[in-house]
């Protein structure tokens, strides 16, 4: 964003110095007059008489309460041509109450998404997080922490515009790395691409490329060296590096480290991602929305809460947004949270209402008390 408002401002510079003091004087009928062949009355021209097309008015370097509210990119001059969008949701598991509530409505697997396909697939790139392999010999259940889907969850991807999946949290492994193997497969025969710590996703939208990585710190630590090498070796491949990660306390507003269970500071990880090259940091897993924050102009999103899940027990882990990111070329220009709250374990809406400002008001106020504790500690 710094090199964009430095050329406006420079444009705005050359075209002050050009128009020679208050006294210059100007035919009063100038505007009246036809232009010579060629050139474009208002339109800035060469001494060839090409015209030059306007400068955009992009909007200034974004800031946390330019998403409460969002800002409005329509009073911008933007050029759709340099626009693209990304959405990320909260955590989804196609496992446990999810799946039985699946296969009561008869495998209908366009409902977990039915009342939302249509916001989350509103983007160039849609990216999830899948806490649960995907595997043929899943077995039905209603409760335990031994989470799977079956294989045709991926129709509900699609439905929803899924276009890369993360694959970096505590439950991914729970029916070992041959169910990790199985869940590759069927994501690839559906066209999904997939990301872990290891192997990233690069995704071309019309010629600019966004990148993904993932890493876990729930049940485990981050590996930073690790994590800084792969971050360090995917910045020359792509415009834009995402980072999606697992991490922190569950049941809080604010990322915190959760001792014995996710030893990793989500803060502290999120810093140190963006000072080895990422541009947008996702997080989930806390099960309820949290903060977000800016930091050396990059954004990060703590957790996006639940998206579709089967927490019927609490309002707070019914309740996810659904993010919307904005680029300009390589430049987070705009973000925008659409609240979603779980219905029959298995189905999030969207919000309207007061309800829906009321989990917007949440984050912001969260986003407020972060900025305050990291600026006085």
């Amino acid at each position: 964003m710094g090199r964009i408002i430095a050329a406006v401002l420079a444009a705005l510079a050359l075209g002050a110095s050009a128009c020679g003091g208050d006294d210059a004087e100007y035919p009063a009928d100038q505007a009246l007059v036809d232009p010579p062949p060629g050139e474009t009355v208002g339109a800035p021209s060469t001494p060839e008489g090409q015209t030059v097309a306007p400068t955009p008015n992009l909007p200034p370097e974004l800031t946390v309460a330019d998403a409460f509210p969002p800002r409005d990119l329509s009073q911008y001059n933007v050029d759709p041509a340099h626009v693209r969008t990304l959405i990320a949701t909260g955590d989804i598991i196609p496992a446990r109450y999810t799946d039985y509530i699946i296969r009561q409505q008869g495998d209908d697997w366009g409902y977990p998404v039915a009342q939302t396909a249509d916001i989350v697939s509103d983007a160039d790139i849609t990216v999830i997080n899948l806490e649960a392999p995907l595997i043929d010999y899943c077995p039905i259940t209603t409760e335990g922490f031994t989470f799977c889907g079956r294989p045709p969850f991926t129709q509900s991807l699609l439905a929803a515009g899924v276009d890369v999946v993360t694959m970096e949290n505590n439950h991914i492994g729970n029916y070992g790395q041959e169910g990790i193997d199985e869940t590759h497969t069927v994501l690839e025969a559906a066209g999904l691409k997939w990301a872990d710590r290891v192997t990233p996703a690069i995704v071309d939208v019309r010629g600019l490329t966004f990148g993904f990585i993932a890493f876990n710190g729930v049940i485990e630590t981050i590996d930073r060296e690790a994590m800084v090498e792969q971050i360090q070796a995917l910045r020359p491949q792509v415009d834009v590096l995402a980072v999606a990660y697992h991490w922190g306390a569950e049941y809080v507003s604010l990322p915190a480290v959760a001792p014995g269970v996710a030893e990793d500071d989500p803060v502290s990880i999120a810093h140190q991602a963006i000072d080895a090259g990422a541009d947008f940091i996702i997080g989930n897993h806390p099960h309820w929305v949290q903060a977000v924050e800016i930091y050396k102009g990059k954004w990060i999103t703590y957790a996006h809460g639940n998206y579709i899940f089967d927490q019927m027990w609490s309002y707070e882990t019914r309740v996810g947004v659904i993010g919307k990111y904005t680029f300009y070329d390589d430049t987070l220009i705009g973000v925008e949270f659409t609240p979603t709250l779980i219905e029959n374990y298995a189905q999030p809406v969207p919000m309207a209402g007061e309800e829906r400002q009321a989990v917007l008001d949440g984050m912001r106020d969260a986003s407020t008390e972060l900025a305050g504790l990291l600026a006085g500690g």
